[in-house]
């Protein structure tokens, strides 16, 4: 029996023994790891902290067709990253553009570092970019960010030749209005006056209808909010016809002080059954039969927009209007005028009754004739 009791003794420390030896055993390999893992960083960051070389991009756009040879290189190039590409797919295209020496090295280190999510858009490639900072501009998404500015008063057709002048948005060219409609996915019949003549800002990623969706909410805000604080008894059914108006007004002067006025003319006017007859609807309606000369013929001539012939607004706006432009539409200034004539310098002579408007029209139209001349109202 003792000699039982020894032996289950024995058995015992031998057990806890061999845990002890184990556990050193898987300390010391733990330790073992973690300096070879710390060697292998060290190493990797050295590997991947040298200057990238931009020579084969240099190569490469000293050969093109489109360069001429004088040209000096650009110290910078630009490298797109289209949606969908993984890290290790942007990896081994630069490292075999020969712009980084260590494709596997730095996939490695961006999986210990945990910074393998990379973000769309193009980024800039600079002589004094490493690896590393590679990595970290497409982890953080330091894309190249452009501008596009859209002028106020612009028409839709002017706003597409604007877009289609961005090689990135060239691709839209083969769409018809109602096509590119179609991919914005918008509930509109007419494009015209929808989007909001701004500077927007767009990167590599962006598409045209990313540009034009964020266009067409801005306006949207920008016409509730000033449909929701117009003045009471206005001539409008709706706040589409508000935008009409306001494509009008800013089509007919250059100056803002005028805007208010301007509208008050074309809102009497509504009111008391009269034409608008406003020379901006009859071009908009000739479109590419405009060849920047109005003539008479022009005036008699029938078109949906031509307000000279057709009664009350036309069907659509004419241009996009800003927001000034808007607000003048929803708050025309008070006063009895029902004609303007423009006087040459940018601003208007307005009357109150037709013999008085005549009367200008000799004085501004006739005798002082001034280059790109408009009529107004008759």
């Amino acid at each position: 029996m003792l000699l039982v009791t020894r032996t289950i003794r024995l058995i015992k420390n031998t057990g806890r023994f061999i845990k002890r030896q184990g556990l050193r055993i898987v300390l010391l390999c733990a330790l073992i790891a973690c300096v070879v893992l710390a060697a292998a960083v060290g190493d990797a960051h050295r590997q991947l902290g040298v200057p990238i070389s931009l020579a084969g991009l240099a190569s490469a756009a000293s050969t093109a067709e489109a360069v001429p040879l004088l040209m000096p290189m650009p110290t910078r190039y630009q490298w797109p990253i289209e949606k969908g590409s993984s890290l290790s797919r942007v990896v081994l295209q630069l490292g075999d553009a020969g712009v980084i020496g260590s494709p596997l090295a730095l996939k490695i280190y961006a999986k210990i570092v945990a910074k393998t999510t990379i973000q769309t858009g193009s980024y800039w490639l600079e002589p004094s970019d490493t690896a590393l900072t590679l990595l970290d501009k497409f982890n953080r998404g330091e894309v190249i960010v452009k501008r596009l500015t859209f002028p106020e008063g612009w028409s839709f057709l002017q706003w597409r030749q604007h877009l289609e002048g961005v090689p990135q948005f060239a691709d839209s060219r083969d769409l018809s209005d109602a096509q590119l409609l179609q991919t914005l996915e918008l509930d509109i019949s007419h494009p015209e006056g929808w989007f909001f003549p701004d500077t927007y800002s767009y990167t590599g990623s962006d598409s045209i209808a990313d540009l034009l969706l964020r266009a067409h909410r801005k306006m949207l805000d920008t016409l509730d909010k000033a449909w929701s604080l117009k003045a009471k008894d206005l001539p409008y059914s709706s706040a589409y016809e508000a935008l009409i108006m306001a494509s009008i007004v800013e089509k007919e002067t250059g100056l803002a002080a005028e805007r208010a006025a301007i509208a008050g003319v074309f809102v009497r006017r509504l009111r008391l059954g009269m034409r608008l007859q406003t020379d901006p609807t009859v071009i908009y309606g000739l479109g590419n039969q405009f060849s920047g000369n109005l003539r008479r013929s022009h005036l008699k001539k029938k078109t949906i927009y031509n307000t000279y012939v057709i009664r009350g607004l036309p069907p659509t706006p004419i241009a996009m209007p800003s927001a000034a432009a808007i607000d003048a539409a929803l708050h025309p200034a008070d006063g009895d005028s029902l004609y303007f004539v423009a006087r040459g310098d940018g601003g208007h002579y307005f009357s109150s009754n037709l013999e008085q408007h005549k009367r200008a029209v000799r004085k501004y139209q006739i005798f002082r004739r001034a280059k790109n001349y408009t009529s107004t109202p008759q």
